[in-house]
This record gives structure tokens, sequence and C-alpha cells, in this order.
């Protein structure tokens, strides 16, 4: 039986459950108690000093973050004392953040912004004490004059990736919170997946920004500029534009890419059902012909990266297949070349991604020229809004054929699971010999970070796994090593949810939103008429006329890939800190200094 507690909170008496924070009471009954540094379920806060309150005998202000609440408790959240101290708190934040909210990236979901409307600031009248570093443009972008040492970022990034890229460097004013040794986010192990991004309260974390690129290749009068969209965009895209989580606006968003001026639209589902049938070919000749065991999904570029840096024990365990972005992109500019006469400098294709480690794939000298720039969503809604493009008021159109074509089991590839279900639709109706009737594979689903099934194909059972957080994949990667689990075919997504929690979704992406977002592709797949990627007739159509049969030669030339040990001897040492201090060169990757050995799968 749940303990609870009675308590007062500006004068309403409550009956909550013990043992939670005030901040944690606080948001359950919607009272806004402002705090900067607090993650609900990662960190508990106490950096910022935001969230104090008054507590009815005690002798100073307490932190909501750190204090639990007790039986008789009285609280007060917002009085003038209270609000005095916040101001006094709130200008020592502000003075050493650079304020340019014109230019920010983080806009309006700002969450100093929030804070100072709050607290009614109509204007900063505060002296700047921020000194002003320039601004870390790789993937992951730092500018440091913009944090404010919530150390969100930190928590993250040893939460979810499990990696501990950043650290709180340092005292008092001169504090630091960064990669170690002030190295730039290029010359550290991190895998790109931007979540510390999306945890960041200000502008301090962002993606590279590629939309002038993108606008530069769309004013060239000399290219044919193709966009690609990926499966969870279609639910994530319209909030930025007042419209609800999980929302599928595809015909809005073909109309919206249109309107920027992209010649042609295309779908990057039609790339996952590529990727389907040639990766549930490879699993099924793998079991058949004894290769190697258990595989591994490929196509989240930040587990990829996870791998050939911190597991390249597990290279042979990924599957050959390129990402459905990668598919897409090389079939788009083959194809077009050999059957429109289009030449492939001519073509510029554009992808708008839910993940920042997909501006990285596209980087990557395996992949080089199948995708020439990544956007992620929240970079194209404010591109939209740049060209004032409501995309809510949009009227509905057609993605272009023959790419713009794709099955219900493309669409849940952007949910943790989504993958697996997609592939075991297919390999099961192939190694069955005939049409399975099941289409829903439930226990795949759901939000459990490491999940477990197996589906008796006519007496031959197939094992599957499936893990979101890369924290989870370590555990998996753990238990398969020590032969705790036995399983053929394991499908691993490096952030929370899947694409649809990406590192390059609209701000904020809470966990309810995650949800409903995974419920719109689901929704999506119930209502397509094919729910299988090997029954879309255009995927047919492209093998019969141009890509010759599954898993053959021309396919696999241009849809599949390699891989190689990254970092090898950096990344085997345990400790971020040991690291350092032993290995003061960092290996670049194909450089002199890094191992690399390249892992190239059989055709």
């Amino acid at each position: 039986m749940t303990e609870t507690v009675t308590i007062k909170i500006d004068g309403k008496e409550y009956t909550v459950e013990s043992g939670q924070t005030i901040l944690e009471v606080c948001k359950k009954l919607d009272i806004y108690v402002p705090t900067l540094c607090f993650m609900e379920k990662m960190s508990e806060g106490g950096h910022c000093g935001l969230c104090i309150v008054d507590v009815k005998g005690a002798r100073t202000f307490q932190r909501a973050c750190i204090t639990k609440v007790r039986d008789g408790m009285e609280i007060e959240t917002n009085t003038p004392a209270v609000r005095d101290v916040r101001k006094t708190v709130f200008e020592m934040i502000l003075a050493d953040h650079k304020i340019e909210c014109p230019v920010c990236k983080r806009d309006e979901t700002c969450e100093i912004r929030k804070v100072a409307k709050h607290l009614g600031f109509p204007e900063f009248e505060v002296e700047p004490i921020y000194t002003d570093e320039g601004v870390d443009n790789s993937i992951i972008s730092r500018e440091p004059a913009k944090c404010i040492k919530c150390q969100r970022c930190v928590n993250t990034c040893e939460l979810i990736p499990g990696i501990g890229i950043y650290g709180f460097f340092g005292k008092g004013h001169d504090a630091t919170v960064e990669p170690p040794k002030s190295l730039s986010m290029s010359e550290t192990p991190c895998i790109v997946c931007g979540q510390c991004v999306v945890r960041c309260p200000t502008g301090a974390l962002t993606e590279r920004d590629d939309t002038e690129k993108v606008l530069e290749a769309l004013y060239d009068p000399e290219k044919l500029v193709f966009a690609s969209f990926a499966p969870s965009v279609r639910v994530a895209i319209g909030e930025p534009f007042g419209m609800e989580p999980g929302e599928v606006v595809v015909g809005k968003l073909v109309s919206a890419l249109r309107r920027l001026g992209f010649d042609r639209v295309y779908d990057v589902n039609f790339g996952a059902d590529l990727t389907i049938v040639e990766e549930a070919n490879e699993l099924i000749s793998r079991i058949k012909n004894g290769g190697v065991l258990p595989m591994a999904t490929s196509c989240c570029p930040g587990w990829v990266n996870f791998v050939e840096k911190f597991h390249p024990e597990f290279i042979p365990n990924l599957s050959s297949c390129k990402s459905p972005q990668a598919m897409l992109g090389a079939l788009v500019k083959s194809y077009m070349k050999e059957i429109e006469g289009i030449s492939e400098e001519k073509i510029i294709h554009v992808t708008i991604m839910p993940c920042t480690a997909k501006k990285y794939e596209a980087l990557r000298p395996e992949l080089s020229g199948d995708t020439d720039y990544v956007l992620t969503t929240r970079e194209l809604a404010r591109l939209l809004k740049r060209f004032d493009i409501d995309l809510s008021k949009l009227p509905e159109d057609e993605a272009d054929k023959p790419f713009g074509e794709y099955t219900g089991a493309a669409t849940i590839f952007g949910v943790t699971g989504g993958v697996m279900e997609a592939a075991l639709r297919t390999a099961v109706d192939w190694l069955s010999g005939g049409t399975f009737d099941k289409l829903e594979f439930t226990a795949v689903r759901g939000m459990e970070d490491l999940k477990f099934a197996e589906v008796d194909v006519n007496g031959t059972i197939i094992r599957v796994a499936v893990a979101h957080t890369l924290s989870a994949a370590e555990k998996l990667l753990h238990m398969i090593k020590n032969g705790e689990v036995e399983i053929h075919f394991f499908e691993v997504m490096a952030c929370p949810g899947g694409c649809v929690g990406g590192g390059g979704q609209p701000i904020p992406s809470t966990t309810e939103m995650i949800k409903r977002r995974s419920e719109g592709l689901y929704s999506d797949d119930e209502k397509r008429v094919l729910r299988k990627s090997h029954e879309n007739p255009y995927i047919k159509a492209v093998y019969e006329k141009y890509l010759g049969a599954i898993g053959g030669e021309k396919a696999h030339h241009i849809l599949h890939t390699t891989y190689r040990v990254v970092y090898d001897i950096l990344c085997k040492l345990e400790k971020w800190d040991n690291l350092l201090g032993n290995t003061p060169q960092i290996p670049t990757p194909g450089g002199k200094n890094g191992t690399t050995e390249d892992f190239t799968r059989p055709s």
C-alpha cells in the first residue's frame, strides 16, 4: 500500500505520495516552480537554485528539487520574498549567459525565456560577465558563452548513451561544463545522438546548422534538389506549428517542401521498405548458411557509431545493409542516372531526419555522396518559419513516384521495436514459404528498455531482442558476450523510444510526447493497405526494372556498406579521465593513429 502524507501548498491542502520531492509534487499538481537543471527521472537537479520555496519552520528557503515532502509540511511557492531571491539568482545566471535572443536557434523553446517571463523581466538589466570563446562548429555544436552550467548534458550523456563526454571543471565563476581538456566535440568519442541538445535549456548545445547550404542549392539553377523525409518526422514536424504530437502530416509536409523549392519530394519510408527486403534476405541467409549471429540492425547511425568506437568485436554482427537514408540516396542517384539520364553531379539529395547522427552518417567515407545534406526536424521547422510557411495551413500533396510510396512496415521504423517488427513480417513470410497472417508482433513493442521475443515459424524458433538507448544496448551486448541469451537478431536504437525521441526532434521532447508520436506511427501503419515491405509494388518494380535480384550483385553494390574500427585504442579505456591522461594524441578515423581494419561483407 502506498504511503501518503498531507501537506499544504500555497494554502491548499493535498494528500500526496510520500518520498517525493516538493518539485515532483508541484509538477504533478501543475503548480509552476521554475528550474533550469531538473530532469524528470534523470537528474534531481540542485544546481541552478531557481526552485527555492518557503517551507514553514525552515530557517532558510529550501530547494524544491531536493527537499522531500513530509506530513504536515506547509509550502509557499510564490511569495514576494521567494520571488526576490529567485530574481537575484536569475540575474546571476543571466550575467554569465550570452543573450542574443533574436538570432538564437532555441527561439521560443528557450527555457531561460520562460523563466524570465515568469519572473516579470521586461528587460535584462544585468552586467555581462561571461567570456565569449566562440562556437565549436562540430555536428553537435557548442557555444560555451550560452552555457549556464546546469549539468543536464553531463547527466544525459551518462544515462542515455552511457558515455560521459561532458564534465564539470573548475570552481565558481571560472567553472566550465565541457569535454575534458576543452576538446572540440569532434575530437571526443561522442556518438552524435543529440540527446544533450534536446535537454540543454539554452542554445549552448545545438546541431550544426546546414540550412544555408540547402538554400544555396535550391537557388542554383544547375542543380536538381530532391528532398526525402524520415518516418518519424511526419509525426513531429507539426508540433512547432501548434499541431498535436503524433499527428501524421505527410501531405502537408510534401506541400511545404515543394513550396521551399524542392524539385522532387520522396519518402525515406521507401528506403525503409528497401532496407527490410535486403535485411530479411541477409538474416535468412545467415541463419541457413551459418553466418555470424546474432545479426544486428544497422539503420541507427548512433548505434553503428557506438559499435565502431566502443564494441568493435560486434562489427561482424552488424547487418551490411545501409540505412534507409543512405539506401534511398544511393538508389535515387544511380537510378536517375541510368533510367532518366540525369547525371549524379546534377542531383542534390537532402534528407529531413529526426536525428543529429544522420549528419555524421552522411559524411562517412563508405556512404560518401549518397546524401548531400541532412536537416533535422528542428532545422526544417526553422526554415519554414523563415519563409512564413505555416505547415498547419497547407493543403495535402503527394510524394513523387516511385520513391514516395511505402507500406505500414516502413512507417514503424521510427519507433523502438519497429524495425524488428517490420523485418519479422517479411522474414517470417519468406521462411515459411507462404503468407503469415500475423502482422503485429506486440512483444517487441513498448517502452521497456530491453525486450525479448520469439516467433515459431513452422517449428523453427526465431529469437529476437530489442533495445533502445545505448545504456540498454550495453546491457544486451554484455548478456550476449556472456552467453546469457541466445538470439538470432537484435535491434538497437540509440535514442529513447527510437527515432520518435531522436536528438533532432522538436523541443521539448517529453516521455508523453514520444509516446504520442509512437502512437501516430502505429496508426499510420494500421491505415496502410499494404503492411509488409516486400509487398510494396514500387519496390518490386525497382528490383525488376533496375536492381535485379534481392541481395544480388547490383543490389549489394548499391545498397550495402562496410564498417571499420574507430578510436580503437582510445575507446578501450574505461574512464574518460584515464583516456585523456594516457592518450594525449587523439586518433582520427582512418588516420595513422587509429586502427582502421575494414570489415567488408561478402557479397
